[in-house]
């Protein structure tokens, strides 16, 4: 099969390292507001209020050394256990302070959760987008990318492709999505993901795409090796190659 990019695509890449699980930044203020619910757990009020003295006095003390300036850690505890302090104060006589009954606390929790599902996504989406573009390279070695339609979120893997290779533009690849774009291949059957990808592509892969489609209805029936002076107006004068598209369009309609 006749190639519709040009040469050099097939020059083996090494392959991009897995992603690591990305660890939760530390946070003291956080751990110290922790610490604080895990030691008021089961007090009364009374209780709460002699560890809240203890706490102002902890910080009086602490306010007397300069290296604890920028603690974050002991103001944090200080006014966690103002907060729980005031929550029993406002409870009914004899409650005592349960982290489970507490609305801020709940409220952090499901924040935690929604944002460890957030990032458990993106991971599994990293991972994704790594294996398929470990795919089209074997496919470009191969020689085989061109019988191989795209799918949904292989724009992402565009780039990715275009990271590993230290930023350099991947023409085969640029051309195998513009092709696929104008001849409405894979997910691009799909109106709506055409509308996206213009969003998702460069201009020069989309005025590739754009000066394709009106080439191909221009000349029915014309072999991809004529049109490779397409991707070439593409990359050097993308503005230029959508002008003479909507140009095109204009005239056949």
């Amino acid at each position: 099969m006749t190639r519709m990019w040009p040469p050099g695509g097939g020059t083996r890449r090494p392959l991009a390292a897995r992603v690591a699980v990305p660890r939760e930044p530390v946070d003291p203020a956080r751990i110290g507001r922790r610490v604080v619910r895990r030691r008021a757990k089961g007090m009364d009020a009374g209780a709460v209020a002699a560890a809240l003295e203890e706490a102002r006095f902890d910080a009086r003390q602490a306010s007397r050394h300069e290296d604890l300036a920028d603690d974050v850690r002991g103001p944090a505890e200080l006014a966690e256990w103002e907060r729980i302090d005031q929550l029993l104060a406002d409870a009914v006589p004899g409650t005592v302070y349960d982290p489970a009954a507490d609305d801020v606390v709940q409220a952090e929790l499901a924040a935690d959760a929604a944002a460890a599902a957030a990032r458990e996504a993106e991971l599994r989406e990293a991972a994704r987008i790594a294996a398929r573009a470990d795919e089209l390279q074997a496919l470009r070695e191969l020689g085989t990318l061109e019988q191989t339609e795209p799918r949904t979120g292989d724009e992402a893997v565009r780039d990715e492709l275009t990271r590993r290779a230290g930023g350099y533009v991947q023409a085969d690849v640029d051309a195998w999505l513009a092709h696929a774009l104008a001849a409405h291949l894979g997910h691009y059957r799909d109106p709506a993901a055409r509308k996206e990808a213009a969003g998702l592509l460069t201009p020069p892969v989309l005025a590739h795409a754009a000066l394709l489609a009106e080439l191909v209805r221009l000349v029915p029936g014309a072999d991809v090796a004529q049109l490779a002076f397409a991707a070439r107006l593409a990359t050097t004068e993308p503005e230029a190659a959508g002008a003479l598209a909507a140009f095109l369009t204009r005239a056949r309609t």
